[in-house]
């Protein structure tokens, strides 16, 4: 019988799959929006409305399809009434 993990252990253990990792940074600002939004209990149409944009843009951000300029990301951020930084690390350290 297969042993059940916690997320935790799955995630520990896919974080050291270097294809892991890529897709995982690259979902990474597209998730911190859909978590913030969900958070402030707006649906996508209500957050594109307050950033300026489309629902559709949206959603492509949120699913990790359109990779969002600084400037794009500092606007819909704004509008759920966060800002960002940017902090540079070393790729390997993804599984650390």
């Amino acid at each position: 019988m297969a042993k059940n993990i916690t997320f935790e252990e799955w995630e520990a253990r896919q974080l050291t799959d270097p294809e892991f990792c890529e897709a995982a940074a690259r979902l990474e600002p597209g998730h911190q929006v859909a978590r913030l939004r969900i958070r402030q209990g707006l649906t996508q149409a209500q957050l594109a409305e307050r950033s300026g944009t489309t629902q559709s843009a949206i959603a492509r951000l949120e699913s990790g399809r359109r990779d969002p300029s600084l400037t794009y990301l500092r606007r819909v951020l704004a509008a759920l009434g966060y800002g960002f930084e940017l902090s540079p690390r070393p790729i390997e350290e993804c599984g650390t």
